[in-house]
């Protein structure tokens, strides 16, 4: 075997494609997208390449954070359908040669979920130990805000959540709860998903409740809380479980700016892969912080790092670092898709999607959205400040319906959609871009196309990775195959092409926020 072909995994040739469950494509007329809806546009996905979905939650959930409060691991959520149309999906995503991974989230529960519910009755309860509870808290404070213990009267005890009040922190010190994560992770990998996206997975509790946090500056750091000792034993029982199936993949959420934590987790025997969010959520543009962390990326992170410029919690890519400006988003989509790494689009960014703006409290249905808005009132601010500033902090803004068409609703559905619909969708939606040849969905076409097909854009190392002058430029090498690719993000530029150069994808001549891909 050479030794090119050791490393090889599908997931390295694949590009993945997000979907945020309520807001893709809606079957039924309720408003919410659902496996029906999604199942009809496979063939849309596989027309532009894709080959790998990320779900985001689809199981029962009350909802409380956008169903990453999980109260039955078994069951599909009625907004989404049922098992035989997740089944169905399932089945005619991989006839199309297009695999599925499932958001799973294995720090907390919603407390409707039977394990907390009969947690509760008793100190003595077989499932009292699933989760954390103590006579007395400690300073350890929510990611919510506000403390991260809530007493509950019926044994008088405090419980510990990480997050809002209602999702409960599982107890990763009970081999009995691990026990029942391992079938809930089983149960889905025979049901044929191809693998996982962890969330928050270091903030696991493995080692208890131990120290208070120390306070600095005024704020906690989370010293104690997360990243405990006992984190990675508990992915490596995560991992084994799901290698007992061939070729799945695990790609994992870590509560972290620093490489140095990320590059820990990322290992055979941990996680496939990490987001690095130092690269995927920058807020604000800058073509030399983008490079650093390309080369952050390779010395820290050099197996394979995640691409990556938009996700459901932060606002999307076109007004992040776009600016609007659709050939700058074309410019970082061909970073995204031609750099090492694995690749993860974010629905609608392929069509130039943008944020949507509340026009009033009512519509601000995300709860940081609402939590802001609120503060802002209780500061003195009036409710026009207030709408501004909780329209800056609202997570909704980059989860506005898929725009299909110029139809009502946007092709979305039938009905009136959960939450606002972008009104540029008469503009900007699928049906318009595949139609003009020079639109960014086609060139997101021509882009992902190469990649499938050109192996040095899927394992090729970097021959040279540079920055000059706001223009980002790389080889990737693999054996005799090389190609270059050069993305100017500042002034006017002409390209010299070594000679018997042959181009793959636009022009010797580089206008600010354009690109050139050549064989060498």
């Amino acid at each position: 075997m050479k030794k090119d072909e050791i490393s090889k995994k599908w997931w390295k040739e694949t590009v993945f494609y997000q979907i945020y469950m309520p807001s893709y494509a809606d079957s039924n007329g309720d408003g919410y997208g659902d496996f029906k809806g999604m199942t009809s546009k496979l063939d849309y996905l596989q027309q532009i390449g894709v080959k790998g979905i990320w779900l985001t939650p689809f199981l029962t959930s009350p909802k409380v954070d956008n169903g990453y409060d999980i109260s039955n691991y078994y069951e599909i959520d009625p907004t989404y359908g049922n098992k035989d149309d997740f089944d169905l999906f399932l089945k005619e995503a991989h006839q199309k040669g297009i695999k599925v991974i499932m958001d799973m989230v294995l720090n907390h529960t919603s407390t409707d979920c039977k394990w907390f519910q009969e947690s509760r009755k008793s100190k003595d309860n077989p499932y009292r130990d699933y989760y954390i509870w103590k006579d007395k808290s400690n300073n350890w404070e929510s990611f919510f805000g506000g403390g991260a213990w809530q007493k509950d009267t019926v044994t008088n005890q405090y419980y510990y959540h990480k997050f809002d009040v209602r999702m409960a922190d599982l107890n990763w010190s009970n081999p009995k709860m691990v026990s029942e994560v391992q079938n809930i992770l089983r149960y889905w990998l025979k049901s044929g998903v191809d693998g996982f996206r962890l969330d928050v997975i270091n903030f696991l509790t493995t080692d208890g409740i131990t120290a208070d946090n120390p306070i600095k500056n005024g704020a906690q750091e989370h010293l104690n809380d997360i990243n405990q000792a006992g984190v990675k034993e508990a992915m490596k029982i995560i991992k084994t479980t799901v290698s007992e199936f061939d070729n799945r993949f695990i790609v994992g959420e870590i509560g972290s700016d620093k490489i140095e934590v990320l590059k820990q987790y990322q290992s055979p025997e941990l996680l496939d892969v990490v987001f690095n969010f130092n690269f995927g959520s920058i807020k604000n543009f800058s073509a030399k912080r983008i490079f650093d962390e390309l080369q952050s990326m390779e010395k820290n992170m050099s197996n394979y790092p995640t691409l990556f410029f938009g996700s459901h919690d932060m606002p999307r890519m076109m007004n992040r670092l776009a600016d609007g400006n659709p050939d700058r988003a074309l410019a970082l989509a061909a970073l995204m898709l031609t750099a090492k790494g694995v690749p993860f689009i974010y629905y609608g960014e392929e069509i130039g999607m943008q944020n949507i703006v509340s026009d009033s409290f009512d519509e601000m249905v995300d709860i940081q959205g609402k939590t802001h808005y609120q503060l802002a009132i209780a500061k003195g601010k009036n409710p026009t400040e207030a709408l501004l500033e909780g329209n800056e902090n609202n997570r909704d803004k980059s989860r506005s319906p898929m725009q299909w068409n110029s139809n009502a609703f946007a092709g979305f559905s039938s009905a009136k959609s959960w939450i606002k619909i972008n009104p540029n969708y008469n503009g900007i939606n699928v049906e318009n871009e595949l139609k003009d040849e020079k639109s960014i969905l086609n060139s997101y076409k021509k882009l992902i196309a190469l990649r499938n097909n050109e192996k040095a854009l899927q394992y090729g190392s970097y021959e040279k990775l540079e920055f000059q002058d706001d223009q980002i430029s790389f080889t990737r090498i693999l054996g005799k195959d090389k190609i270059t690719v050069v993305i100017n993000f500042g002034s006017d530029k002409k390209i010299a092409l070594p000679s018997g150069a042959k181009i793959l994808l636009g022009k010797t001549s580089l206008k600010p926020n354009n690109f050139i891909l050549y064989k060498n």
